[in-house]
């Protein structure tokens, strides 16, 4: 049998990382980001075998994908099941785009309903694996719901609290460095402190006056108290804000910004690739059987 579902990338203006020792549910972040209209679309076939075989293929290259295998075992147990993921991405990895999130999450949204289980099973399936592979906290969760969102509470639903800002923008994406990574940084003690400090801030900040321009300057501020960002995201960052509202996206040296589109992608172009999308307000989906 097969299936295909899209998931939106996803990307965070600032983030608090909360760890529940004893329970991964509950695990995840505080924060706000907005999910984009380019993502990940996978393609899977299952086929029954005698024993779990996984084929994982990437923009037409065979791959291993840690995450996506440990969603894919988290939905599936012990069934012997040939399971074949194809999945194209709009985005790279590794630069604060969610990839590895829409990946795990566009490919346990055609399995299960594949095996005839709910979708609410794959955003489990694929949060466990993100949060035990330490390559994303509140992604998974985000892509779920789409629109432009402030993550209250971390975790899944019920504990997981996800308040949506309306507005339905451009965006200019522009990736100017090398990628970043994410375990790295958050196993990093001081830069683990910082971000859980102004994280916890920024998203009070946000709570009290809840819109798209708040959710800007904030993530300027967050980034630039954590010290996330080199020289060269830092200049993108000011001459994008010629043109509108720029910050880093969290955790990649990259930059999202919203304003004068044809004027952005103009400047940012000069930092390094740049792609334009739009708000994704649906989040992840099922497109056919």
């Amino acid at each position: 049998m097969k299936a295909v579902a899209f998931a939106p990338g996803h990307i965070s203006g600032f983030f608090e990382p909360i760890y529940h020792s004893q329970d991964m549910a509950r695990t995840g972040s505080r924060g706000a980001g907005i999910n984009v209209s380019l993502g990940a679309l996978s393609e899977v076939v299952a086929e029954n075998s005698d024993k779990q075989v996984f084929e994982f293929y990437l923009n037409d290259k065979k791959i291993e994908s840690s995450v996506v295998r440990l969603a894919l075992e988290c939905l599936l147990g012990k069934t012997p099941v040939h399971v074949v993921v194809k999945t194209e991405i709009e985005l790279p990895l590794g630069q604060g785009f969610g990839m590895s999130s829409a990946c795990a999450l566009s490919a346990t949204y055609a399995l299960a309903n594949i095996i005839g289980v709910s979708t609410t099973e794959a955003m489990k399936a694929s949060h466990f694996a993100e949060v035990q592979l330490r390559t994303g906290l509140g992604d998974v969760m985000a892509s779920c719901f789409g629109g432009i969102e402030i993550r209250k509470e971390p975790g899944l639903p019920p504990w997981g609290v996800i308040e949506h800002i309306p507005g339905k923008f451009d965006l200019v994406l522009c990736v100017i460095g090398s990628k970043m990574d994410t375990k790295k940084v958050l196993s990093d003690p001081t830069k683990a402190n910082g971000i859980v400090e102004y994280g916890k801030f920024c998203t009070k900040k946000l709570l009290e006056n809840p819109c798209i321009e708040n959710l800007f300057s904030l993530s300027q501020t967050f980034t630039e108290k954590t010290n996330l960002a080199d020289k060269q995201v830092l200049d993108a960052i000011k001459a994008a804000n010629n043109f509108g509202m720029a910050s880093m996206c969290m955790l990649g040296n990259s930059v999202f910004a919203i304003g004068k589109t044809n004027e952005l992608c103009q400047i940012l172009s000069k930092f390094g690739k740049v792609f334009v999308c739009n708000v994704d307000e649906c989040g992840a989906r099922l497109l056919s059987k």
